[in-house]
């Protein structure tokens, strides 16, 4: 599950959660992890939502 919220503190981040836990918090300004670690596969997705405008 990703979540991102509108209101939320800077930088611009979203939330990456696997079965109900918190696996990573990814700055989408930056390009980095604040929190966890990033896989391929979850970058991939960011990618993929970032460029249908859902991030």
């Amino acid at each position: 599950m990703f979540l991102a919220w509108k209101g939320d503190h800077g930088p611009r981040h979203v939330h990456v959660y696997r079965g109900g836990t918190l696996v990573l918090k990814w700055d989408l300004e930056n390009g980095k992890a604040m929190k966890g670690r990033a896989t391929r596969r979850v970058l991939e997705l960011i990618a993929a939502l970032r460029r249908e405008g859902l991030l």
